[in-house]
């Protein structure tokens, strides 16, 4: 059944240079703590087992947080040995579906959270209930990452953080603009941010009201980052009510009101179609800036008292904001998932959650770990994330095997319609390309 997944289906050439760079180790990192020989026995008979864990590259703070946390395990489980592979973020998902053709999957694969659907209807994970239950660990976990890792009724998947959006903004400049402070429970209406716009363009120095991140370029971005504004105006990226249609959808009079308004922050010059790099928010060329947590160290660095989180708008239909983001599953090829899974119920433990998020300004996946935490526990600068992700203002991307075809799709159109083209022809198209996939693969029935 697998070769007939469309997007599976790549040329010969593509999926020889996949496989090549997912088994290279070169640009991996290994912690080694003994000989390797055994490595396929239980970890219960002394001998070594060797466990293979892929990682994105992700921030370098990320890096080092996991390196350090790998380090702690190892060091108080002499007879693991763990294989880091580190791969890059661009390559990824396509390195995974090229591995698992080749059966060639690590034990531990780290993966970002809308992918985890496709992965387990796939078949390349197993499900962690018996082992979450078994350490009573469930109830401390958000609830966004609970419902991020279950698919058909069982979880795949554990993060040590969730995310977030928000608009980071020079307090300066909302206290020139004479801006309202917006908060989670009073968010800015559609009308109020639009005004706050065109308050904060005229502002001297500020050449760009709006930062949309467009540098990242075309990607998990304009889903992630994008999504929120059509799902605020109303719209959808797909009919969640049984995932088998974006048409109607996506392609909403809701749907296209929130492209329409979207493409205007571009025609009306408050947004820039290219910028340089990533300096203009702290540089003060752009005065309201949206994007996701992982923005914090550095803005802080930056400016310091001068920098301010507000909510997530209320375009029409209710605040929303994005959710999900990296997480963990073992997967069905591996020898030795007990072993792999006490590596993962260790990064799992708010010691080595806080690391992290420390590290990369993310939300803590467990409550205890936000409590403990000075950047989100209540008080904190970031506790508007946290309020989101409880608060009902958090949505996860649409939970459906199909959601590699949907986020390819809603990209190409937010590339066009940023660029000028017609509105309405773009979703057209997006929501006629996705329910064509989902008919090409038989609107992915579980297994």
């Amino acid at each position: 059944m697998m070769q007939n997944r469309r997007f599976l289906l790549v040329t010969l050439l593509v999926l020889m240079s996949f496989i090549l760079a997912a088994c290279g180790r070169g640009a991996g990192e290994t912690t080694d703590t003994g000989d390797t020989d055994g490595a396929a026995d239980s970890a219960d008979t002394g001998d070594t087992v060797t466990v293979e864990l892929w990682y994105h590259s992700g921030q370098g703070g990320e890096r080092e947080a996991l390196n350090t946390s790998i380090e702690n395990f190892t060091s108080e489980n002499p007879n693991i040995t763990i294989d880091l592979v580190e791969l890059p973020d661009g390559s990824y998902n396509d390195q995974v579906n090229a591995a698992a053709l080749a059966n060639d999957l690590p034990c531990l694969l780290d993966f970002d959270g809308p992918n985890l659907y496709n992965y387990a209807w796939s078949g390349y994970l197993i499900p962690l209930d018996e082992y979450v239950d078994a350490a009573g660990i469930r109830d401390d976990f958000l609830p966004s990452i609970l419902e991020q890792g279950i698919y058909n009724d069982q979880l795949y998947s554990l993060g040590q953080f969730d995310s977030g959006l928000g608009f980071y903004a020079h307090r300066t400049y909302v206290e020139e603009a004479s801006l309202r402070i917006p908060t989670v429970e009073e968010p800015w209406t559609l009308d109020e941010l639009n005004e706050a716009l065109a308050a904060l363009q005229a502002i001297e120095g500020v050449e760009y009201a709006f930062d949309l991140k467009m540098n990242y370029g075309r990607g998990e971005w304009f889903t992630y980052g994008f999504s929120p504004f059509v799902q605020s105006f109303g719209g959808d990226l797909v009919n969640r009510a049984d995932y088998q249609s974006a048409d109607g959808v996506l392609n909403s009079s809701e749907a296209v009101a929130a492209m329409t308004w979207f493409q205007g922050l571009f025609e009306q010059g408050y947004v820039n179609p290219e910028p340089a790099g990533d300096t203009d928010f702290v540089e003060g060329k752009t005065a309201l800036n949206w994007v996701g947590h992982w923005a914090y160290p550095d803005y802080l660095d930056a400016l310091g008292d001068d920098l301010l989180l507000l909510p997530a708008p209320d375009l029409g239909a209710g605040a929303v904001t994005g959710m999900g983001s990296w997480n963990w599953g073992i997967t069905s090829t591996c020898e030795n998932p007990d072993v792999a899974w006490e590596i993962l119920n260790f990064l799992l433990t708010p010691e080595e959650i806080l690391r992290m998020s420390n590290a990369n300004g993310a939300v803590p996946a467990r409550l205890s770990a936000i409590e403990q935490s000075e950047l989100y526990g209540a008080g904190g600068p970031l506790n508007i994330y946290v309020q989101q992700l409880e608060g009902g203002v958090a949505l996860p991307r649409p939970i459906t095997p199909a959601y590699p075809a949907i986020t390819e799709a809603f990209q190409e159109a937010i590339d066009n319609i940023a660029s000028g083209a017609d509105v309405q022809d773009e979703l057209d198209k997006a929501a006629q390309a996705i329910d064509q996939d989902i008919e090409d693969n038989q609107g992915y029935p579980t297994q």
